[in-house]
């Protein structure tokens, strides 16, 4: 892809302009630290949901929605918002990302009920969804090559970072009650940060766009998203409203929406326009083999920190930061082999991967049945394992699946297989939180305990995620044997 890069004014275009010294630190930094806070944001709500859920009076919808609406909101900004920056200058967009995403931030730290905070956490997605295709497309039209394959694996390792840091510093925060703040300290910490970005940003960032005015597919972005909010409204609130007929109405609905959308393209396509997703490239195996591995892999992962840090809490008694603890071997696993994936992206890691996150379920599942409380070691050890798997498969998943794809649709393809991850996380916290929460609400029934009920609620999870990692082992064999490079 070509890029140039142009006056602050948006004047016409200008000599390609690669950074070096501490103008292309200070780059790095900025839209490394935003991204770093972005990743941190939707993992660092896990921890703190017990909290949130108290001090707001927070129902078990809400708390799905805490989670599922950020990543939801991220997931459909995603080509959408690299889109508009190729066409408006990333710089413009990027730092126009950063300014609401620290907004949205301040918003949700002011949130007086879960309404309010579920609507700024889809702020913040969206937000975040115009904030980071701009990371990829700055390094590219910024570096030159040797810096830039640094540039790329500074940005795996803050990857990394934030896996680690965003269950251990929402421990942190929580417990610190930082002025008195709480977990709304969570959020708060976002806005300084985003004031340092914007003021170095706004100095040394570089504009860069895409030659041409490719318009944007704005409604198939709606149909899309319209698609899945019908999936998962009824599957989210179901319980609430008590499953009422028209609940199952409006998931019937998600059927006719998504073939509309599919529709659309087609149409588009053949006018000669940029779709979101050309409906040829499901007929192509590997990107229809990558799209239903996706979608169950992340489905999987979607709702287990969630809900883990539910039992943990509110059903072992653990405290915010000891539940940060507990899930710290996970992160630290995944560090580990994310090297390895990244490096090799080959079929036989993702298969391996998904198979050793299966293996390591099975060992929580014995671990936490039978009701009583396990030790730290005995939730480590299966934690740590499936962080190997994690990080065998989800950094290099993508890269594998697009080197079955024809070169002309890489871009496009990678970016509707990212979308389809968060949509599965957003999924997986729909569908498998109905599952634990109705689980729960029949052993209390029963008169279980708070520790029997949430284990005997995470046990039933548990073999679904099984289930779907193996599933996902399967469809992993459609995909080609190794990455192509020549995507990237």
């Amino acid at each position: 892809m070509t890029t140039s890069t142009q006056p602050h004014s948006g004047a016409g275009p200008a000599t390609p302009t690669l950074l070096s010294g501490r103008t292309a630190f200070a780059v790095l930094a900025v839209i490394l630290v935003a991204d770093f806070m972005e990743l941190l944001d939707a993992t660092i709500v896990s921890v703190a949901a017990p909290a949130i859920a108290e001090d707001l009076g927070a129902g078990e919808a809400a708390l799905q929605w805490m989670l599922a609406g950020y990543t939801l909101s991220a997931g459909a900004g995603l080509i959408t918002g690299g889109r508009i920056g190729d066409q408006f200058g990333r710089r413009r967009v990027f730092l126009l990302g950063l300014a609401a995403f620290m907004l949205a931030s301040a918003g949700c730290g002011l949130a007086p009920n879960p309404g309010v905070l579920i609507g700024m956490r889809v702020a913040q997605g969206l937000a975040a969804g115009l904030m980071i295709p701009q990371v990829f497309g700055i390094i590219r039209a910024s570096f030159e090559p040797g810096a830039r394959a640094k540039a790329l694996g500074a940005y795996g390792a803050v990857l990394g970072l934030a896996s680690v840091a965003g269950p251990l510093l929402g421990g942190v925060l929580v417990e610190a009650d930082l002025f008195g703040l709480g977990w709304r300290a969570i959020f708060w910490v976002n806005v300084p940060i985003a004031i340092i970005g914007l003021l170095v940003g706004a100095r040394f960032l570089p504009e860069s766009r895409v030659p041409g005015n490719a318009r944007l597919d704005l409604p198939g972005a709606v149909l899309a998203s319209a698609a899945v909010v019908l999936l998962l409204l009824p599957l989210m609130q179901g319980r609430d409203w008590g499953w009422p007929w028209w609940g199952f109405l409006i998931l019937a609905l998600s059927v006719p929406a998504v073939a509309l959308f599919l529709i659309r393209e087609r149409r588009l396509v053949a006018r000669g326009g940029q779709p979101i997703l050309d409906p040829a490239l499901l007929r192509v195996r590997a990107f229809a083999g990558g799209l239903s591995a996706s979608l169950l892999f992340f489905g999987a992962l979607g709702s287990f920190f969630l809900l883990l840090s539910l039992y943990l809490q509110l059903g072992t008694g653990r405290t915010a930061l000891e539940t940060g603890l507990v899930i710290l071997p996970y992160a630290i696993g995944s560090i580990i082999t994310s090297g390895i994936g990244v490096q090799f992206a080959r079929r036989a890691l993702l298969v391996s991967g998904s198979l050793i996150l299966a293996a390591s379920q099975m060992i929580l599942l014995l671990v936490v049945g039978g009701g009583a409380e396990p030790s730290y070691w005995a939730l480590a050890t299966p934690l740590f394992m499936g962080g190997l798997g994690l990080g065998l498969t989800a950094p290099s998943l993508i890269n594998v699946v697009l080197a079955g794809v024809p070169g002309k649709d890489a871009g496009a393809a990678g970016g509707v297989l990212t979308t389809v991850g968060q949509v599965g996380n957003a999924l997986g916290v729909a569908v498998l939180g109905v599952v634990f929460f109705a689980r729960l609400e029949s052993s209390f029934t029963d008169g279980g305990t708070s520790l029997i009920a949430y284990s005997d609620a995470f046990t039933t999870i548990l073999p679904w995620q099984v289930t779907c990692y193996i599933a996902a082992a399967a469809l992993m064999f459609l995909l080609p044997k190794r990455a192509n490079t020549s995507h990237e």
